[in-house]
Protein backbone atom coordinates (compact mmCIF):
# COMPACT_ATOMS: atom_id res chain seq x y z
CA UNK A 1 0.00 0.00 0.00
CA UNK A 2 1.33 3.81 -0.51
CA UNK A 3 2.19 4.92 2.69
CA UNK A 4 0.15 8.33 2.49
CA UNK A 5 -3.25 5.99 2.67
CA UNK A 6 -2.45 4.07 5.88
CA UNK A 7 -3.81 3.65 8.90
CA UNK A 8 -7.04 5.46 7.81
CA UNK A 9 -5.24 8.51 6.32
CA UNK A 10 -6.83 10.72 3.56
CA UNK A 11 -4.86 12.57 1.72
CA UNK A 12 -5.63 15.10 -0.38
CA UNK A 13 -3.74 15.54 -3.28
CA UNK A 14 -2.71 18.63 -5.50
CA UNK A 15 -4.25 17.90 -8.94
CA UNK A 16 -1.20 18.00 -11.85
CA UNK A 17 -2.09 20.74 -14.26
CA UNK A 18 -0.47 21.93 -16.78
CA UNK A 19 1.68 25.32 -16.52
CA UNK A 20 0.04 25.38 -13.00
CA UNK A 21 1.62 22.97 -10.94
CA UNK A 22 5.32 23.96 -11.39
CA UNK A 23 8.12 23.69 -8.64
CA UNK A 24 7.58 26.74 -7.47
CA UNK A 25 3.64 26.22 -6.81
CA UNK A 26 3.77 22.92 -5.84
CA UNK A 27 6.07 23.97 -2.56
CA UNK A 28 3.23 26.62 -1.56
CA UNK A 29 0.77 24.39 -1.68
CA UNK A 30 2.72 22.09 0.61
CA UNK A 31 2.78 24.74 2.86
CA UNK A 32 -0.67 25.29 2.75
CA UNK A 33 -1.86 21.85 3.60
CA UNK A 34 -1.30 19.50 -0.10
CA UNK A 35 -0.49 16.37 1.07
CA UNK A 36 0.40 14.67 -2.02
CA UNK A 37 1.96 16.12 -5.27
CA UNK A 38 1.81 15.11 -8.79
CA UNK A 39 4.24 17.05 -11.34
CA UNK A 40 2.59 18.55 -14.62
CA UNK A 41 2.83 15.93 -17.47
CA UNK A 42 5.56 15.28 -19.39
CA UNK A 43 5.78 13.33 -22.72
CA UNK A 44 7.49 10.53 -22.73
CA UNK A 45 9.37 10.67 -25.71
CA UNK A 46 10.73 14.15 -24.93
CA UNK A 47 12.40 12.58 -22.06
CA UNK A 48 13.88 9.83 -23.88
CA UNK A 49 14.82 12.44 -26.57
CA UNK A 50 16.64 14.31 -22.98
CA UNK A 51 14.49 17.65 -23.89
CA UNK A 52 15.89 19.86 -21.61
CA UNK A 53 12.31 21.84 -21.55
CA UNK A 54 11.05 18.19 -20.65
CA UNK A 55 13.62 17.54 -18.06
CA UNK A 56 12.90 20.91 -15.69
CA UNK A 57 9.22 19.27 -15.62
CA UNK A 58 10.04 16.65 -13.27
CA UNK A 59 11.72 18.77 -11.10
CA UNK A 60 10.78 18.81 -7.40
CA UNK A 61 12.59 19.85 -3.84
CA UNK A 62 12.28 17.45 -1.25
CA UNK A 63 10.42 18.72 1.09
CA UNK A 64 7.03 18.45 -1.83
CA UNK A 65 7.53 14.47 -1.16
CA UNK A 66 5.42 12.18 -1.43
CA UNK A 67 5.73 12.92 -5.19
CA UNK A 68 5.32 11.52 -8.52
CA UNK A 69 5.89 12.35 -11.96
CA UNK A 70 3.22 12.00 -14.57
CA UNK A 71 4.47 10.52 -17.75
CA UNK A 72 1.79 10.90 -20.70
CA UNK A 73 1.88 8.57 -24.09
CA UNK A 74 0.86 5.62 -26.23
CA UNK A 75 3.28 2.75 -26.13
CA UNK A 76 3.93 1.19 -22.82
CA UNK A 77 7.82 0.32 -23.39
CA UNK A 78 8.92 3.26 -24.52
CA UNK A 79 6.71 4.85 -21.22
CA UNK A 80 8.87 2.26 -19.20
CA UNK A 81 11.60 3.39 -20.04
CA UNK A 82 11.11 7.82 -20.00
CA UNK A 83 10.04 6.48 -16.62
CA UNK A 84 13.65 4.52 -15.72
CA UNK A 85 15.50 7.62 -16.82
CA UNK A 86 13.32 9.47 -14.51
CA UNK A 87 14.03 7.28 -11.79
CA UNK A 88 18.01 7.82 -12.83
CA UNK A 89 18.00 11.64 -12.65
CA UNK A 90 15.83 12.07 -9.37
CA UNK A 91 13.70 9.12 -7.43
CA UNK A 92 10.57 10.11 -7.21
CA UNK A 93 7.83 8.37 -5.06
CA UNK A 94 5.54 7.28 -7.65
CA UNK A 95 5.37 7.47 -11.56
CA UNK A 96 1.74 8.55 -12.77
CA UNK A 97 0.24 7.63 -15.74
CA UNK A 98 -2.24 10.44 -17.57
CA UNK A 99 -5.18 8.50 -19.11
CA UNK A 100 -7.22 11.94 -18.76
CA UNK A 101 -5.96 15.05 -20.24
CA UNK A 102 -8.47 16.42 -22.42
CA UNK A 103 -6.18 18.16 -24.85
CA UNK A 104 -6.40 17.73 -28.53
CA UNK A 105 -2.82 18.06 -28.63
CA UNK A 106 -2.37 15.25 -26.40
CA UNK A 107 -5.20 13.06 -27.58
CA UNK A 108 -3.86 13.70 -30.98
CA UNK A 109 -0.59 11.83 -30.41
CA UNK A 110 -3.01 8.97 -28.74
CA UNK A 111 -2.31 10.25 -25.28
CA UNK A 112 -4.51 11.13 -22.28
CA UNK A 113 -8.09 10.28 -22.51
CA UNK A 114 -7.91 9.17 -25.91
CA UNK A 115 -7.24 5.87 -24.23
CA UNK A 116 -10.57 5.20 -22.53
CA UNK A 117 -11.35 4.66 -26.53
CA UNK A 118 -8.64 1.71 -26.70
CA UNK A 119 -8.74 -0.35 -23.31
CA UNK A 120 -6.39 -3.42 -24.92
CA UNK A 121 -3.91 -0.03 -25.67
CA UNK A 122 -4.37 1.06 -22.15
CA UNK A 123 -3.77 -2.28 -20.43
CA UNK A 124 -0.29 -2.53 -22.41
CA UNK A 125 0.51 0.87 -21.58
CA UNK A 126 -0.28 0.50 -17.75
CA UNK A 127 1.06 -2.73 -17.63
CA UNK A 128 4.36 -2.10 -19.23
CA UNK A 129 5.41 1.03 -16.94
CA UNK A 130 4.50 -1.01 -14.15
CA UNK A 131 6.76 -3.99 -15.21
CA UNK A 132 9.26 -1.64 -16.09
CA UNK A 133 9.78 0.67 -12.70
CA UNK A 134 10.79 -0.45 -9.05
CA UNK A 135 8.59 1.94 -7.62
CA UNK A 136 4.36 2.08 -7.20
CA UNK A 137 2.67 3.20 -10.62
CA UNK A 138 -0.81 4.87 -10.02
CA UNK A 139 -3.69 6.35 -13.01
CA UNK A 140 -5.51 9.84 -13.41
CA UNK A 141 -8.06 9.46 -15.31
CA UNK A 142 -11.83 10.89 -16.61
CA UNK A 143 -15.16 8.91 -16.20
CA UNK A 144 -15.27 8.02 -20.52
CA UNK A 145 -14.66 9.67 -23.53
CA UNK A 146 -18.32 10.61 -23.73
CA UNK A 147 -21.73 10.26 -22.22
CA UNK A 148 -22.41 7.44 -24.51
CA UNK A 149 -19.07 5.90 -23.55
CA UNK A 150 -18.75 6.27 -19.74
CA UNK A 151 -16.86 3.30 -18.63
CA UNK A 152 -14.70 4.42 -15.99
CA UNK A 153 -15.60 0.93 -13.91
CA UNK A 154 -14.54 -1.43 -16.35
CA UNK A 155 -10.95 0.68 -17.25
CA UNK A 156 -10.38 1.25 -13.29
CA UNK A 157 -10.22 -2.73 -13.11
CA UNK A 158 -8.14 -2.95 -16.52
CA UNK A 159 -5.66 -0.47 -14.45
CA UNK A 160 -6.21 -2.48 -11.32
CA UNK A 161 -5.31 -6.02 -12.81
CA UNK A 162 -2.49 -3.82 -14.85
CA UNK A 163 -0.74 -3.33 -11.58
CA UNK A 164 -1.90 0.42 -10.87
CA UNK A 165 -1.34 1.09 -7.22
CA UNK A 166 -3.62 3.91 -6.96
CA UNK A 167 -6.36 5.54 -9.18
CA UNK A 168 -7.25 9.16 -9.82
CA UNK A 169 -10.96 9.96 -11.07
CA UNK A 170 -12.00 13.47 -12.64
CA UNK A 171 -15.90 12.76 -12.23
CA UNK A 172 -16.23 14.06 -16.30
CA UNK A 173 -15.80 13.01 -19.75
CA UNK A 174 -13.27 13.67 -22.40
CA UNK A 175 -16.02 15.23 -24.26
CA UNK A 176 -16.85 17.52 -20.80
CA UNK A 177 -13.54 19.14 -20.80
CA UNK A 178 -14.06 21.27 -17.57
CA UNK A 179 -18.50 22.27 -17.79
CA UNK A 180 -20.80 20.87 -16.69
CA UNK A 181 -20.74 19.21 -13.09
CA UNK A 182 -18.53 16.52 -11.94
CA UNK A 183 -20.43 12.85 -11.32
CA UNK A 184 -19.28 11.48 -8.48
CA UNK A 185 -21.75 9.07 -8.28
CA UNK A 186 -19.78 7.04 -10.89
CA UNK A 187 -16.76 7.92 -8.77
CA UNK A 188 -18.11 6.07 -5.86
CA UNK A 189 -18.74 3.31 -8.45
CA UNK A 190 -15.36 3.28 -9.45
CA UNK A 191 -14.38 3.05 -5.90
CA UNK A 192 -16.79 0.29 -4.91
CA UNK A 193 -15.23 -1.94 -8.08
CA UNK A 194 -11.52 -1.80 -7.05
CA UNK A 195 -9.47 -2.86 -4.23
CA UNK A 196 -7.19 -0.02 -4.25
CA UNK A 197 -7.29 3.39 -3.34
CA UNK A 198 -9.25 5.83 -5.35
CA UNK A 199 -8.84 9.31 -5.08
CA UNK A 200 -11.93 11.51 -6.49
CA UNK A 201 -11.20 14.54 -8.61
CA UNK A 202 -13.95 17.39 -9.71
CA UNK A 203 -15.83 20.04 -8.42
CA UNK A 204 -13.84 20.44 -4.60
CA UNK A 205 -14.15 24.57 -3.73
CA UNK A 206 -14.12 24.07 0.06
CA UNK A 207 -13.60 21.81 3.17
CA UNK A 208 -17.03 21.36 3.26
CA UNK A 209 -16.99 19.68 -0.42
CA UNK A 210 -14.43 17.71 1.03
CA UNK A 211 -16.28 16.87 3.79
CA UNK A 212 -19.35 15.70 1.87
CA UNK A 213 -17.02 13.70 -0.59
CA UNK A 214 -15.71 11.68 1.84
CA UNK A 215 -19.07 10.93 3.71
CA UNK A 216 -21.14 10.22 0.50
CA UNK A 217 -18.71 7.78 -1.23
CA UNK A 218 -15.84 5.22 -1.01
CA UNK A 219 -13.08 7.31 -2.35
CA UNK A 220 -9.62 7.01 -0.07
CA UNK A 221 -8.91 10.95 -0.86
CA UNK A 222 -9.44 13.97 -2.72
CA UNK A 223 -7.76 15.65 -5.19
CA UNK A 224 -8.14 19.44 -5.55
CA UNK A 225 -7.52 21.11 -9.15
CA UNK A 226 -8.68 24.38 -10.12
CA UNK A 227 -10.15 26.08 -6.89
CA UNK A 228 -6.25 25.50 -6.07
CA UNK A 229 -5.53 28.05 -8.54
CA UNK A 230 -7.41 30.83 -7.62
CA UNK A 231 -7.65 30.02 -3.48
CA UNK A 232 -4.21 27.59 -2.63
CA UNK A 233 -5.67 28.03 1.11
CA UNK A 234 -8.25 25.59 0.14
CA UNK A 235 -5.83 22.41 1.65
CA UNK A 236 -5.84 24.59 5.16
CA UNK A 237 -9.21 25.12 5.23
CA UNK A 238 -10.15 21.53 3.62
CA UNK A 239 -7.89 20.43 7.18
CA UNK A 240 -9.64 22.55 9.24
CA UNK A 241 -12.88 21.65 8.00
CA UNK A 242 -12.20 17.66 8.67
CA UNK A 243 -10.73 18.58 11.86
CA UNK A 244 -13.37 20.66 13.16
CA UNK A 245 -16.67 20.18 10.88
CA UNK A 246 -16.56 24.44 10.80
CA UNK A 247 -15.29 26.60 7.71
CA UNK A 248 -12.28 28.56 9.02
CA UNK A 249 -11.86 32.27 8.17
CA UNK A 250 -10.47 32.79 4.60
CA UNK A 251 -7.31 34.25 3.77
CA UNK A 252 -7.41 37.79 4.12
CA UNK A 253 -6.60 40.88 1.62
CA UNK A 254 -3.05 41.10 3.12
CA UNK A 255 -2.54 37.21 3.45
CA UNK A 256 -3.63 37.00 -0.74
CA UNK A 257 -1.43 39.63 -1.45
CA UNK A 258 1.51 38.60 0.54
CA UNK A 259 1.23 35.13 -1.03
CA UNK A 260 1.03 36.89 -5.00
CA UNK A 261 4.45 38.52 -4.23
CA UNK A 262 6.32 35.31 -2.69
CA UNK A 263 5.00 33.92 -5.32
CA UNK A 264 6.74 36.53 -7.86
CA UNK A 265 9.73 36.44 -5.87
CA UNK A 266 9.86 32.42 -5.81
CA UNK A 267 9.73 32.11 -9.25
CA UNK A 268 12.23 35.15 -10.06
CA UNK A 269 14.89 33.18 -7.85
CA UNK A 270 13.92 29.60 -9.34
CA UNK A 271 14.14 30.77 -12.72
CA UNK A 272 16.73 33.62 -13.29
CA UNK A 273 17.03 36.92 -11.64
CA UNK A 274 17.75 37.97 -15.29
CA UNK A 275 14.57 37.02 -16.61
CA UNK A 276 12.28 39.40 -14.26
CA UNK A 277 10.10 40.73 -17.40
CA UNK A 278 9.70 37.26 -18.85
CA UNK A 279 8.64 35.44 -15.41
CA UNK A 280 6.37 38.58 -14.35
CA UNK A 281 4.82 38.60 -17.82
CA UNK A 282 4.05 34.73 -17.35
CA UNK A 283 3.06 35.16 -14.60
CA UNK A 284 0.02 37.51 -15.15
CA UNK A 285 -2.83 34.89 -15.44
CA UNK A 286 -1.56 33.18 -12.22
CA UNK A 287 -2.29 37.07 -10.26
CA UNK A 288 -5.14 37.60 -11.79
CA UNK A 289 -6.51 34.33 -10.63
CA UNK A 290 -5.88 35.05 -7.27
CA UNK A 291 -7.90 38.29 -7.18
CA UNK A 292 -11.13 35.88 -7.79
CA UNK A 293 -13.28 36.69 -4.21
CA UNK A 294 -11.73 39.92 -3.51
CA UNK A 295 -13.58 43.11 -3.23
CA UNK A 296 -12.19 45.29 -6.74
CA UNK A 297 -10.92 41.89 -8.21
CA UNK A 298 -11.72 44.08 -11.49
CA UNK A 299 -9.31 46.38 -11.06
CA UNK A 300 -6.91 45.03 -9.72
CA UNK A 301 -7.21 42.10 -13.25
CA UNK A 302 -6.76 45.53 -15.10
CA UNK A 303 -3.84 46.30 -13.94
CA UNK A 304 -1.98 42.85 -13.56
CA UNK A 305 -2.62 42.52 -17.05
CA UNK A 306 0.31 44.47 -17.70
CA UNK A 307 2.60 44.25 -14.73
CA UNK A 308 6.36 43.80 -15.60
CA UNK A 309 8.42 43.89 -12.37
CA UNK A 310 8.48 43.47 -8.86
CA UNK A 311 8.20 47.35 -8.23
CA UNK A 312 5.29 48.04 -10.00
CA UNK A 313 3.28 44.74 -8.87
CA UNK A 314 4.44 46.74 -5.44
CA UNK A 315 2.77 49.90 -6.74
CA UNK A 316 -0.34 48.32 -7.72
CA UNK A 317 -1.06 46.21 -4.63
CA UNK A 318 -0.15 50.13 -2.67
CA UNK A 319 -3.02 51.35 -5.31
CA UNK A 320 -5.55 48.71 -4.50
CA UNK A 321 -5.95 50.27 -0.96
CA UNK A 322 -6.03 53.74 -2.34
CA UNK A 323 -8.35 52.99 -4.87
CA UNK A 324 -10.82 50.98 -2.37
CA UNK A 325 -10.40 53.41 0.70
CA UNK A 326 -11.94 56.45 -2.29
CA UNK A 327 -14.32 54.29 -3.50
CA UNK A 328 -15.34 53.52 0.05
CA UNK A 329 -15.58 57.34 0.68
CA UNK A 330 -17.96 57.58 -2.68
CA UNK A 331 -20.61 55.44 -1.70
CA UNK A 332 -20.76 56.69 1.98
CA UNK A 333 -21.86 60.22 0.42
CA UNK A 334 -23.97 58.62 -1.91
CA UNK A 335 -25.65 56.57 0.86
CA UNK A 336 -25.64 60.07 3.00
CA UNK A 337 -27.48 61.37 -0.22
CA UNK A 338 -29.92 58.45 0.11
CA UNK A 339 -28.54 57.00 -3.32
CA UNK A 340 -28.29 53.27 -3.07
CA UNK A 341 -25.73 51.42 -4.85
CA UNK A 342 -26.89 48.26 -6.56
Amino acid sequence: MLHWFSNDRFPLYLAPMAGVTDVVFRGMCKELGADVMVTEFVSAEGILQRDDRTRHYTEFDEAQRPIGVQLFGSDGVRMGEAARKIIDWKQPDFIDINFGCPVNKVVAKNGGSSLLKDCPLLQSVAAEVAKAVPIPVTAKMRIGWDAQNVNAVEVARILEDSGMQAIAVHGRTRAQGYTGEADWEVIDQVAAAVKIPVIGNGDIHSGADVQRRRAQTRVRGIMIGRAAMTNPWVFQEAKHFLATGEQSKPASIEDRFAFMRRHCVAAIAHDGRGREFEILRSMRNRLMNYTKSIPGGKWLRQHFSQVASLTQLDDILAAYFKHQEELAHVQEELAADGVRLA
